[in-house]
């Protein structure tokens, strides 16, 4: 699957390896590809019962197709929703980003292809814009609380941050992320496996924050096509006081903006309220809701969609 995002650019879960470590996962791919030759477009999806959903879980941001720009990509995405009505009754994409146009775009090419179509935001991504600032002017605009708690505590552990991966960070990771407030992870074998393959790409920023030598706070991040993912992050609530996970946010904010020289941080979905002091901005993600209405099984939903819009 070698086809790219509307805008040219791929991201780490609009690739085929992203969506090869999901299949190891125990889920089933459906790739629904389209093309006339010169242009290809799919999307990646799975099935169960006659719904139909992305290729993703938890680790993933976005979804999003993966077709080219412009009238061509247009065509092909309208002849996979064609082609989605011999497989399922209900398609729905989500989290899918608005700013580069694939909401709108895929609502197009259900609603061209005869699927009933309802779009509504069903989350919210937290970005820094950086615009050039080095670090010492983004932090400088940061809250005085924030900067207080650095100014505070920032000498009482010490950071390291990789950009390879290592054995031993990484079960010092996994040995805090256990200790955490989090819950369990979900795949942590593919999240390892992927954390490996973006070190030996060169685009992991593996970062841990260490006090007396022992490892209080880790996070994951990766970085490409000038933006960085903050992908996990944890610390140990028994050295809650040391504030490590702020201190090693802020290391891997300066490293990914004075030496990796992003344009964007993006802070992934979730509204958390940690998140505003370090982002400035947020975007919304949304749910593509596609029932085929000459389904029996379309019709209940239909209706209660309906009536919804009929009260509201």
């Amino acid at each position: 699957m070698q086809a790219l995002t509307a805008q040219g650019v791929a991201a780490p879960f609009d690739r085929a390896e992203w969506f090869a470590l999901l299949a190891e996962t125990g889920l089933v791919p459906l790739i629904a590809m389209a093309g006339d030759g010169a242009e290809t477009a799919a999307l990646a999806l799975t099935e169960a019962g006659g719904r139909i959903t992305p290729l993703r879980n938890w680790y993933s941001f976005t979804w999003r197709e993966l077709a080219p720009a412009g009238p061509a990509g247009e065509r092909l995405l309208v002849a996979i929703a064609r082609q989605l009505k011999q497989r399922g009754w209900r398609v729905t994409l989500e989290p899918v980003p608005g700013e580069d146009g694939s909401a709108d775009r895929l609502a197009r090419a259900f609603r061209a292809a005869g699927w009933q179509v309802a779009v509504e935001p069903c989350d919210i991504n937290h970005i820094l814009p950086v615009k050039g600032r080095s670090f010492a002017d983004y932090w400088d605009s940061r809250p005085g609380p924030l900067r207080t708690t650095l100014k505070r505590k920032a000498k009482k552990v010490e950071t390291e941050i990789l950009t390879r991966f290592d054995a031993q960070v990484w079960a010092d990771y996994e040995a805090i992320y256990a200790a955490s407030w989090k819950p369990a992870e979900d795949q942590p074998a593919m999240l390892r496996a992927f954390a490996e393959a973006e070190g030996a790409a060169g685009r992991l920023r593996l970062g841990v924050a260490r006090a007396d030598g022992v490892a209080v706070a880790a996070q994951v991040w990766t970085v490409e096509n000038s933006i960085a993912y903050i992908h996990k992050l944890a610390h140990l609530e028994s050295h809650k006081n040391l504030s490590a996970g702020t201190t090693l946010t802020a290391a891997l904010f300066e490293h990914v903006i004075d030496t990796d020289r992003v344009a964007l941080v993006d802070f992934g979905t979730g509204d958390q309220s940690y998140k505003a002091d370090w982002m400035e901005e947020v975007r919304e993600r949304f749910r593509i809701d596609c029932l085929a209405p000459a389904r029996p099984q379309s019709w209940a939903p239909l209706a209660k969609r309906w009536l919804r819009r009929a009260v509201g």
